[in-house]
Formats: structure tokens, C-alpha cells, sequence
């Protein structure tokens, strides 16, 4: 059992840093609204900090999970970030999803102070998390990963080193980029059921068994057919990290029409007052254009 620090929490870190304390881990939290904090420490039994530096004070290993680059620099360094309570030799784990930039960029800060930087964003949405069956991509130095890697299996159900730093932020984007094309193809089909005066769940029973099954129409399929958004991945984070993959394909020199164009339709929910619904809501764009 280790003494940990988890940074942020959301309705992803709030219960992977559970589950690291049920599993007998000494943990430490931070949270930038700090009632949350107290508010797991008593639901847990862990300890609430004031600041990054102060949670990361003594711990073996500091896991992260907030909500974009700027977010990650907040808590990693200055300071009160993380970085400078940490001891030498120890490892930081960033699980939000971020640009390729700044992984670098704190990667080499972590370096500098002899702190060991793993990026290790996360797949399986806040279902994933609260019962710990996330996919985990990791990228970053052997022996780095190789410690992380007990701590974070407490709440995988897959977590794999992809290659070196930035490589696990780039197969995160490849999941993004997927998940894009399928869930705009599921609310069509769905979308087209309709039209043609079909069944939309008797389609789906019959479907999901051939090659057009996927996790989205598992999923979702009845939810987007009883108008039900209120839940699930945002639309607001969705266009954030399409918006890296569309950055870093400019810069990679990768065609990414599809996703450019889903991006878009997501822009079109965001306009509709969506931007908290779930990723499915296109269904409800498509809805609306009659």
C-alpha cells in the first residue's frame, strides 16, 4: 500500500481516488473547490488538502484528473503546485486528457526536479470510473509506468504503456476520433429508423448483434430514443479534445474530415444550450432539423 495525492475531483476523479483509498491506500486530495475535498475526505476517509503542494507532500505517487492544459499546469506548477512538494525520485500520473504540448511541457519540469511524468488519459466515461473499468493509455519512461502501473490498475480494466511521453495524449485522440464518426453514424441510423416509421429499439436488437454493434448503441441507444442527455461525456469537453486532434493533425499533417465535420455538429448542440449534454445529443441535433 502506498501514500498517494489525488489531484481533482470531478465525476471521474472523484471515485478513482475512492476506489485507491478502499483499496488501502493512504490518499491525499485536492480540489479547487474545496468543499468537494472535505466532502470526500468524509465520504472515504482519506484527507483533504488546501493546495497541490500540500497534497503531493510525502506521497510516492500524485495522480491527476482536471479539465485541460491549463487546468494541469494550475496544479503542477508554481508555488503551490504539485511539483514543488514532491519528494525526488517519485512519479506524477496525468489522467485529464490534454494537448501533446503540454505534456511535453511538464514532462520535461517534472524532469528538471527529478520528479518522473507519466500521461495516462482515460477511457470509459464517469460508468468506467465509478466501477473501475477504465482503459488506460500511457506514455512515458519504463520505470515510471512499470510503479504507477499497481495504482492504476486498481481502477482499470485495461491500462497499457503505448510508448514514449505524448504517446499516450496521441492515442487518446485516436479513441476521440473514433468515438466522433460512430456516435454521428448512431444517431443517424437512429435518426433514419424514425423517418422510415421503424422501431427504433427493435432495430437496435437486431443490428447491435452484426458489425454495426459498438459500445455508443450499447450504451446510449436507449437513452437518445427517450430524449434523455443529462448525463454521460459533455459536449463542452467533447469540442475540447476534437479541438486538439484537429490542432495536432494540422501539425502531423493527418485528414481528419469527418472528425472536423462532427466537430462542427457538436458546435450546432453547444448553439441548441447542450453543451452539458452528452456526446449522444447529436441525435437531438438531427432531431431538430426535422
Amino acid at each position: 500500500m502506498a501514500k498517494l495525492a489525488f489531484l481533482g475531483l470531478g465525476v471521474m476523479g472523484a471515485p478513482m481516488a475512492g476506489h485507491l483509498q478502499k483499496a488501502g491506500h493512504d490518499v491525499t486530495v485536492y480540489n479547487r473547490t474545496a468543499s468537494k475535498a472535505d466532502a470526500w475526505a468524509a465520504t472515504y476517509g482519506g484527507t483533504a488538502a488546501r493546495t497541490p503542494r500540500e497534497a503531493a507532500q510525502g506521497a510516492e505517487i500524485v495522480l491527476a484528473c482536471v479539465g485541460n492544459d491549463d487546468d494541469l499546469r494550475s496544479v503542477c506548477v508554481g508555488p503551490d503546485g504539485a511539483f514543488a512538494g514532491m519528494d525526488t525520485g517519485t512519479v506524477f500520473v496525468d489522467h485529464t486528457t490534454v494537448s501533446a504540448t503540454v505534456t511535453a511541457e511538464l514532462y520535461a519540469a517534472a524532469d528538471a526536479v527529478q520528479i518522473s511524468f507519466v500521461d495516462a488519459p482515460i477511457s470509459g466515461g464517469q460508468a468506467g470510473a465509478e466501477n473501475a473499468a477504465l482503459s488506460i493509455m500511457c506514455g512515458g519512461d519504463e520505470g515510471a509506468y512499470a510503479r504507477a502501473e499497481p495504482v492504476m490498475n486498481v481502477y482499470a480494466k485495461l491500462c497499457r504503456q503505448i510508448g514514449a511521453t505524448g504517446m499516450g495524449q496521441m492515442t487518446k485522440m485516436c479513441n476521440q476520433i473514433a468515438i466522433a464518426g460512430v456516435v454521428q453514424g448512431l444517431s443517424e441510423a437512429l435518426h433514419f429508423a424514425e423517418k422510415a416509421g421503424l422501431d427504433g429499439r427493435a432495430v437496435v436488437e437486431v443490428i447491435s448483434q452484426g458489425a454495426a454493434g459498438s459500445w455508443q448503441m450499447a450504451n446510449r441507444y436507449e437513452t437518445m430514443l427517450d430524449d434523455e442527455f443529462e448525463h454521460g461525456f459533455a459536449v463542452d469537453w467533447m469540442r475540447k479534445d476534437l479541438g486538439i486532434c484537429l490542432d495536432t493533425a494540422d501539425q502531423n499533417g493527418a485528414s481528419l474530415p469527418v472528425t472536423a465535420l462532427v466537430d462542427q455538429f457538436y458546435k450546432d448542440v453547444q448553439k441548441m444550450g447542450g453543451g452539458r449534454w452528452d456526446t449522444s445529443s447529436l441525435f437531438k441535433r438531427l432531431k431538430a432539423m426535422g
